[in-house]
């Protein structure tokens, strides 16, 4: 039997200079480590078809389903603040375009096989640990209920790739809105191709926000919406510990969903200058950087966008700067609004605000667990004797007495029972994260034994990170000292 995707190229029908087109490099003997299974259902394709030697070779790329226009994208971006004019798809091929079962148009592209024309001297492969790291971080993500890509199918290649030392080779099939990105509108302004950026600025209004095709000024009305998205998706991340830690331009996406997942990681004690990526030598990716990051690469956004705003460019830049204005405003409200939800709040109050920083700033000063000490708090929300348990994470727990003391009285002025306050709060304030030493310890298993059973049980934990789970209790324990992870790497 065929493994039929149904596939529809939108993206490969553009002009040829927003691609190369290129087929995977086939791979020796490839196995199947991971199918996901419910999102197959969703793209309309077979999981069991998928789940069989035929589909574990499309999957690693050895294989060319049929209706496949295989392409590397185009794309620059600043890396860490330097610019690369010319990036692309180094290790990574758009299999195609499929529509999903909620007429949604979604990627599938395989991450990690082969080297293309933009591939800088590199192998085009990715190694096993990343593609694990990436599958479990990115089906975490969906399961906290923020835009993210996902992640299809892990497949180990049977050969090896050359590191520091030699890893095992795998694939990972990424599912995407799209992976349009800053970045890739930078490669054509760059080149001076006015007609290029407007080719693919109707071709991401078109695709992400229809809505804006019929305005008459869709370009300004395109930089708000991308600004819009932005801004609520950085302030998910921060409410639940998120550090991405490569937020070049290049991976910053068009469609609001967070993408490629490097040396990206979850804190354990509260600490807003919280740096995990290898490379971020100088901490300008920091947990509590993300904010003023994602404006610094929309106005990088804006700045390709401009021409097409007017030709009197004093007057489109002041357009763009007032649509950009617009991004503290839309990441407050969405960041303000979160913290309430994770205090428990149901009314807006003026000093709200204050109260939560209070709160994060008694956990900074004892090191305190973001996700266990909001969980415990949800707890205590019904039963003021647990408040004991939030506070046996503070090594100074007298701040936390002293902002317990305020919280109560402010939730004491509402109408809500602590029942309903409990509930409200277990559903936004997560159990369970991919904590860094957990996705370690999987990795380890799998490079070191070929044992994906750790991988298979924290994926099971991650799929209801909102429920209590007592046979996986452990899975929400932050890291002992020893098993501290405080680096993490790209996946090149």
């Amino acid at each position: 039997m065929t493994v039929h995707f149904p596939f529809q190229n939108t993206y490969a029908a553009l002009p040829a200079n927003f691609f190369a087109r290129v087929a995977p490099t086939p791979v020796a003997s490839p196995r199947l480590i991971k199918l996901n299974r419910p999102l197959a259902v969703q793209l309309g394709l077979d999981p069991d078809l998928l789940d069989s030697p035929e589909g574990a070779e499309i999957l690693a790329g050895k294989t060319l389903p049929a209706g496949a226009d295989p392409i590397a994208m185009a794309y620059a971006g600043h890396q860490f603040g330097q610019f690369v004019p010319q990036l692309g798809d180094g290790r990574a091929i758009l299999l195609g375009e499929v529509i999903d079962k909620d007429g949604v148009r979604r990627d599938i592209q395989l991450k990690g096989s082969g080297p293309t024309p933009f591939s800088r001297r590199g192998d085009g492969r990715a190694a096993l640990g990343p593609v694990l790291r990436e599958y479990i971080v990115s089906e975490a993500m969906q399961a906290l209920n923020i835009p993210t890509t996902r992640s299809l199918a892990a497949v180990i290649t049977g050969e090896s790739v050359m590191r520091e030392t030699a890893l095992p080779g795998a694939v990972l099939t990424r599912v995407a809105s799209s992976h349009i990105r800053v970045g890739t509108f930078q490669y054509f302004a760059v080149r001076r191709d006015t007609e290029a950026v407007r080719r693919l600025a109707d071709h991401v209004i078109i695709r992400h926000y229809p809505d804006l095709a019929d305005l008459a000024r869709p370009y300004p009305a395109l930089l708000g919406a991308v600004t819009a998205r932005q801004a609520e998706l950085v302030a998910r991340w921060l409410l639940v510990g998120f550090i991405h830690g490569v937020m070049n331009t290049d991976n910053t996406s068009i469609s609001g969903e967070t993408i490629d997942y490097g040396p990206c990681a979850f804190m354990d004690h509260y600490d807003p200058a919280t740096v995990f990526s290898s490379i971020d030598e100088l901490g300008r990716y920091a947990y509590a950087n993300q904010p003023r990051i994602a404006l610094w690469n929309l106005t990088r956004l804006a700045e390709c966008l401009v021409p097409l705003f007017s030709d009197d460019q004093e007057k489109a830049v002041a357009e763009a700067q007032e649509v950009l204005g617009a991004f503290g405003d839309n990441f407050n409200d969405a960041y303000k609004a979160g913290l309430r939800s994770k205090l428990g709040l149901f009314t807006e109050r003026e000093d709200d605000q204050a109260l939560a920083q209070a709160l994060l700033d008694a956990m900074a000063k004892g090191k305190a667990d973001f996700t266990l000490t909001f969980r415990r708090l949800s707890e205590a929300a019904s039963d003021a004797a647990l408040d004991e348990q939030v506070r046996q994470l503070f090594d100074e727990p007298s701040g936390f007495d002293e902002w317990a003391a305020q919280w109560r009285q402010r939730i004491a002025s509402e109408t809500q029972s602590p029942a309903e306050r409990r509930a409200a709060m277990r559903a936004v304030n997560p159990a369970f994260i991919p904590r860094n030493h957990r996705i370690e310890a999987v990795i380890q298993a799998a490079v070191a034994h070929d044992d994906y059973a750790p991988f298979e049980e924290l994926l099971t934990v991650l799929a209801t990170p909102f429920d209590d789970q007592p046979a996986f209790a452990a899975y929400a324990d932050p890291p002992k000292p020893h098993e501290r992870v405080c680096q993490t790497f790209c996946g090149t």
